[in-house]
């Protein structure tokens, strides 16, 4: 069989681990949605929009480390690029394979559906631009060339491609299968070496070192090379918020999250006043630095970047981490240290009594005490993420929280991506009910692939983040339509389900007895007070309105 512009691309998605793709089908991708469906190494996941697809698939790459989504044309591509977006930010390599008009309509400017009208076809190529590293658009001529070198940047920056494909050209036999390798990065030898040099004499002579493991860690594949590293210098280490769980909470030498002066002083003041912090793969934003209160002496820091590293006030271009953090892991003098902390960390026991009403000193214990080893849990943008931030998690537990971006209603379609990445594990998603209305229909793809996720929705009368940033907290703006939002898996086909809808202590606890042991789906609405908001909302909240606001 001749190999055609579609088939090569899927041939070759398919040997970097991508068997499924999200989307919604339209007419212009129809070659592309076809060849899709025709392959049977490839699954077709149909979600109820573009945005939601996107979502997905942001979701399924924080598992699986790549993800694709297809849409047509102009309303789907636009539809989804949000969603692209936040992966963009967040360093997922997710594949953006858009459907477009035939090359030969194209060519003769024809006024088509899913246009402006004006007979220009390339506008929403360069939309895309901000929020992609690569971006190509496939004729028969330069298809072999072109998949690779997207793909090439996808794997090295860990960020979206787009990639368009003419309806016509979709079926062409392309013009050359085999071209040459596009070589990856490659650090400088000379630099790499001065740089583990320079590393690893710091560290091997702090007396009171840190590391602090972030985000882009876990996005590069490096957790085994990292705790390596970790453990045979004796190192200590944290997190950010934002790289919460990706090395394991229950490790000795593990002290807390970092969050800067808002929470867990114990943690902050045993960063601060270490000799040495090697910081590896941090992605120093607003909400992920406690509202920029982090407060490290630069001089006293190591920075490892994905293409760069600082030491003190120098920087070094064109070394990557993973050559950095094998040649510390080969190098590095093994040592044992005894003065690692050991914190009381976690949220404690809750606080209440089993008729009171659901606090958040009492839900977020609570909820770390019904996590298990193994959950995928999603916490979604606002006060719900942030009532988990000190949580302790168990044993193979992942935590994955959009901090950067912070699009609420991401969580929803995230965790049906997350749940179809891994199916055998389960996936907890912990959302508010103002990020759930954006997107929630998308929890009915749990039902249709036989998903048994356990979902709790917050439901406090409306935006609570927002109450508390914004200058009157009860202003109209923050309100919401009235769901029974414990009926919706029934409304939408998942009958068999356990649901139920709890305020008071004993009631949760009841509800998430029942959710250990179902073997179904589960969705439990947990209705509290409005203005009942987690200590890092609280502390966000005063810096706002008390320290005259973020300082960057």
């Amino acid at each position: 069989m001749a190999k055609t512009v579609i088939l090569h691309l899927l041939e070759r998605l398919k040997e970097i681990g991508i068997t499924d793709v999200f989307g919604v089908p339209g007419d212009y991708a129809f070659p592309v949605n076809d060849a899709i469906c025709n392959d049977g190494e490839m699954r077709w996941i149909g979600c109820c929009n573009e945005l939601n697809a996107a979502y997905a698939a942001d979701g399924y790459a924080r598992i699986k480390g790549v993800a694709a989504v297809c849409t047509t044309y102009g309303v789907g591509e636009l539809s989804a690029i949000n969603g692209v977006a936040g992966s963009y930010a967040e360093h997922l390599p997710v594949f953006h394979i858009v459907g477009m008009p035939k090359n030969s309509i194209q060519q003769k400017h024809s006024t088509m559906h899913h246009t402006l009208g004006n007979g220009e076809f390339d506008l929403f190529f360069k939309m895309t631009q901000p929020v992609v590293c690569a971006r190509t658009i496939l004729t028969p001529e330069n298809a072999a060339a072109e998949v690779d070198r997207v793909i090439n940047a996808a794997l090295t920056h860990k960020q979206p491609v787009y990639i368009g494909v003419p309806a016509d050209f979709a079926d062409m036999e392309i013009g050359c299968s085999s071209p040459p390798a596009v070589p990856g990065p490659v650090s400088d030898r000379e630099t790499l070496e001065t740089v583990v040099r320079l590393v690893a004499a710091r560290v091997n002579e702090a007396r009171s070192p840190v590391a602090i493991v972030g985000a882009l860690v876990g996005r590069y594949e490096l957790q085994d090379l990292a705790q390596l590293l970790i453990e045979k210098a004796g190192l200590p280490f944290t997190s950010l918020f934002m790289g919460k769980g990706t090395l394991s909470e229950t490790h000795p030498s593990f002290i807390g999250v970092y969050n800067g002066h808002i929470l867990s002083e114990n943690v902050r003041e045993f960063v601060e006043e270490s000799d040495l912090v090697l910081s590896l793969g941090t992605v120093m934003s607003d909400i992920n630095t406690g509202a920029f209160t982090t407060n490290i002496d630069p001089s006293r820091e190591i920075r490892v970047q994905p293409d760069r590293v600082m030491v003190g006030r120098a920087t070094y271009h064109n070394v990557y981490i993973e050559d950095v953090l094998e040649g510390l892991a080969a190098v590095l003098a093994v040592q044992s240290r005894d003065d690692i902390p050991v914190h009381d960390y976690g949220l404690g026991e809750p606080q209440g009594g089993p008729g009171d009403g659901i606090a958040p000193g009492y839900l977020y214990p609570r909820l770390e005490g019904f996590f298990e080893a193994g959950d995928i849990i999603m916490a979604e943008t606002g006060t719900v993420s942030m009532g988990l931030v000190t949580a302790r998690l168990p044993e193979d537990a992942v935590f994955f929280n959009q901090t950067l971006w912070g699009s609420i209603g991401w969580a929803t379609p995230a965790s049906f991506g997350a749940a179809m990445a891994v199916p055998g594990r389960r996936t907890v998603l912990v959302t508010g009910e103002g990020s759930h209305q954006l997107t929630v229909q998308e929890i009915s793809q749990f039902g249709r692939f036989g998903l048994k996720p356990v979902i709790l929705c917050l439901n406090n009368n409306g935006y609570l983040i927002e109450r508390l940033l914004c200058e009157d907290p009860y202003i109209y703006y923050n309100d919401l339509a009235q769901w029974n939002y414990s009926k919706l898996p029934e409304a939408f086909g998942m009958e068999d389900w356990y649901c139920a809808r709890v305020a008071t202590n004993g009631e949760l606890d009841a509800a998430l007895i029942q959710a250990g042991q179902a073997d179904s789906g589960v969705y439990i609405e947990i209705v509290t007070d409005t203005m009942a908001a987690s200590d890092m909302a609280l502390a966000l909240n005063r810096i706002v309105f008390k320290g005259g606001g973020w300082k960057a």
